[in-house]
C-alpha cells in the first residue's frame, strides 16, 4: 500500500492527481543498496526545488521496489532523483532519462552509490 501512495503523491507533485500515467517516463524503482530509503524525491531536471519527499513516512526497504509513475503532461524529458536514509545522508543523480529504460537500479558497490538501468 506504501508503494502505490508513493506513485500517488508523485503524479499529484507533477501536475495533477486523477489521470493516467505517463508511460514514456514510468519506470521501476529497485532498492538494491544494502540499506532503507527513507525518502525519494524526483523532480525535473530544470526545477532548483525537490519537492514533496514520496515516500512521507514509509520506507523502500533494501529489497523491495516501487513504481514510479509521471502524469501524463509532464513534459521534461530529463529528471533528477534524490534518496535519503534514515540519518538524512543523501545521494543524488541527475539529468536521468526514463525513456531510455524501464527499470533503475540504485546499488551501493564498494562503498559507491551506483544507478543501472535497463
Amino acid at each position: 500500500m506504501r508503494l502505490i501512495l508513493a506513485v500517488i503523491l508523485l503524479a499529484a507533485a507533477i501536475s495533477g492527481i486523477g489521470e493516467a500515467q505517463n508511460p514514456k517516463l514510468d519506470f521501476r524503482l529497485e532498492n538494491r543498496t544494502g540499506i532503507n530509503i527513507h525518502s525519494i524525491y524526483v523532480t525535473s531536471h530544470d526545477s532548483e526545488e525537490w519537492g514533496d519527499d514520496l515516500m512521507e513516512d514509509d520506507i523502500l526497504r533494501d529489497g523491495e521496489d516501487i513504481d514510479i509513475e509521471f502524469h501524463p503532461k509532464a513534459g521534461s524529458r530529463l529528471w533528477d532523483l534524490r534518496i535519503e536514509d534514515k540519518e538524512g545522508d543523501s545521494v543524488e543523480w541527475e539529468s536521468i532519462d526514463p525513456t531510455k529504460f524501464e527499470i533503475l537500479t540504485l546499488r551501493i558497490v564498494k562503498g559507491k552509490p551506483i544507478a543501472e538501468w535497463r
